[in-house]
C-alpha cells in the first residue's frame, strides 16, 4: 500500500501520514517490511515444527541456543516456550532428505540439547502476519449504538 492510500484510508493527508509512520517505525511498532514468499515456488517443500528439550535452563545456555540456532537459515522461527519443551522451532527444507541431514548433523547432535520432537506440516490453511487490529468505528456509528 503506498503512503497516499494509506492516508486516504486514515483520513488525513500523505506528509502527516508518512511522518507518523516513520514515528511507529521509530518507536519498534513497525519492525519492518518483507515479501510473503511462498517457499514451494522456490523448492522448499517440506516445513517442520520442533519442539526442543535443553539439559540446561541457564540464561547463558538458553542464549547460546538462540545464538546458535540464529546461524541456521533452515530454522525460520524461534520461540522460547514455557512447558513441557523449551524452544519451538519453524524449520524448512527442500526435501525430506534434506531436513534429515539437518537434524541428525546440526540439530540433534548440537550442545545442550537433550530431545527433540518433530511434527511435519501436511497443510497451512491460515497464516496471517502481525496481531489482529481493530479499526476504530466512525464517531457517527458510535452515536448510533449508543442511541439504540
Amino acid at each position: 500500500m503506498t503512503n497516499v492510500d494509506l492516508a486516504s484510508r486514515a483520513g488525513i493527508s500523505a506528509p502527516p501520514c508518512l511522518r507518523r509512520v516513520r514515528a511507529l517505525e521509530e518507536a519498534g511498532y513497525i519492525r519492518g517490511y518483507h515479501a510473503d514468499i511462498a517457499p514451494e515456488m522456490l523448492g522448499f517443500t517440506v516445513t517442520i515444527y520442533a519442539h526442543v528439550g535443553l539439559t540446561s535452563q541457564a540464561e547463558g545456555d538458553l542464549a547460546r541456543f538462540e545464538q546458535m540456532v540464529g546461524d541456521w537459515p533452515e530454522v525460520r522461527e524461534c520461540h522460547m516456550l514455557m512447558g513441557e519443551a523449551d524452544f519451538l522451532l519453524k524449520i524448512v527444507a527442500k526435501d525430506w532428505d534434506a531436513f534429515q541431514r539437518f537434524l541428525t548433523s546440526k540439530l540433534t547432535p548440537a550442545p545442550l540439547v537433550s530431545n527433540v520432537k518433530t511434527a511435519l506440516v501436511i497443510r497451512t490453511r491460515k497464516r496471517l502476519p502481525g496481531v489482529p487490529v481493530e479499526e476504530e468505528p466512525d464517531d457517527d456509528h458510535e452515536d448510533e449504538h449508543a442511541a439504540g
